[in-house]
């Protein structure tokens, strides 16, 4: 991966990707390897820094992209364990495992790969607009190494730049996400603690993560991400560390702080436009995030290989419209998908304490081999026939 290459202004590419998150290295990857010339521009000065989620994946949308491997992943996760306002533990049967990742690695790891494939990486290039011709994307204008301002030309941009989009806004696509759908997050990287290395802990209420839920995810056997996101109404009235903190001092006095971090999740439906003339969203940059878990790396990286492919058709055909049929395609592959857990969503994380009770008192009662994430949605939706329509939809 270069550092700091010079380019002259006017250099020219097939595809630009801005950002070399999962979702951008995985669009580069895959037009790539249809014969592309592909650039990728990250800002920092590393790829897979900083962290900014809390590194989980199922093991069935991994091995769509790469297999495991050791060196990237921290635990393998075979249980969840649900916890509700009064303390009862729900234990569902999740019907297959996944991984808590080492994100610095495996973000690297994407990138190589994509290198490989014949794509183009470089860091500390910082996007700061694109070129438009008559409401075209035709390239993107770059600050390298904090001194050097070029234009580098391209038949397609893809933007991967994360929450809000900047590289959509330039181009006329809104990409602002609703306050109700932004929730607020932050997570604390603990070591030093008593945790269960292949079980997820999820908790719930109105006095521990209002209207979203904390996690604590295991990174071996002393170690875990410790996080929250809740729904932003009420971030702005209480910052979501705060509940953070509080939690951590009652469940983990003795913890030492590896890492902090803190930001905005978009869960929310797909962006309404991710596709305009020359340019291409994914990831968060096009709000693929799943809006009931707030997880986004496996549907980033399917949204980036869809764009990727679909930019490389294009690029191989000569025929730039073809890029329009990205957002009808994601539509098909998750986007609807999506649309009905924003449904389950919008009910479900305005629940009051009492409701989750109920809701957990329930689902003790159910056999552990009956007791899949499909009953648990049912037993929580069954008061709205036409959510429980969605749910069964979502399962079939």
């Amino acid at each position: 991966m270069a550092f700091g290459k010079n380019f002259p202004s006017g250099d020219h590419y097939d595809i630009i990707v801005v950002g070399a998150g999962p979702s951008g290295t995985t669009a580069a990857r895959f037009s790539a390897l249809m014969g592309s010339k592909v650039l990728v521009l990250e800002k920092d000065r590393d790829v897979g820094y900083p962290v900014r989620c809390g590194e989980a994946v199922s093991h069935e949308g991994l091995v769509q992209f790469l297999q495991p491997d050791p060196k990237w992943i921290a635990s393998t996760v075979r249980y969840f364990k649900l916890v509700a306002p009064n303390g009862k533990v729900i234990k569902p049967n999740i019907e297959g495992y996944g991984y808590i990742l080492e994100r610095r690695i495996f973000d690297y790891e994407l990138a190589k790969i994509a290198v490989e494939c014949g794509a183009e990486v470089v860091t500390k290039a910082y996007v700061n607009g694109l070129i438009l011709n008559d409401g075209k994307v035709e390239g993107v204008k770059v600050l390298l190494n904090n001194t050097e301002q070029v234009e580098i030309r391209a038949k397609i941009v893809i933007g991967a730049d994360g929450v809000e989009s900047r590289v959509g806004r330039w181009a006329g696509l809104d990409t602002t996400c609703k306050l109700q759908d932004m929730e607020s997050a932050a997570q604390m990287t603990l070591t030093n603690i008593d945790v269960e290395p292949d079980t997820c802990y999820f908790y719930f209420g109105e006095k521990v993560a209002p209207g979203g839920y904390l996690w604590v995810f295991p990174k071996g056997k002393n170690t875990a991400n410790v996080g929250i996101g809740i729904a932003g109404i009420y971030g702005r009235q209480r910052h979501a560390l705060s509940y953070l903190e509080e939690f951590i001092e009652k469940n983990f006095p003795g913890a030492s702080i590896l890492t902090v971090i803190a930001g905005g999740v978009p869960c929310a439906k797909t962006a309404e436009r991710i596709v305009t003339k020359g340019l291409m969203l994914v990831g968060d940059a096009a709000h693929q995030v799943n809006p009931v878990s707030g997880g986004g790396i496996i549907s980033g990286m399917i949204g980036g290989k869809l764009a990727g492919q679909i930019a490389g058709q294009a690029i191989r055909e000569k025929n730039l419209d073809l890029i329009f049929k990205y957002q009808e395609e994601w539509h098909k592959v998750l986007g609807q998908r999506h649309e009905r857990y924003y449904k389950i969503k919008q009910f479900i994380y305005k629940f009051s304490d009492e409701k989750l009770n109920q809701i957990a008192d329930e689902l003790e009662k159910v056999p552990y081999e009956k007791l899949t994430l499909k009953t648990l949605f049912m037993t929580a939706v069954k008061a709205q026939p036409s959510l429980l329509i969605e749910v069964a939809k979502l399962f079939l």
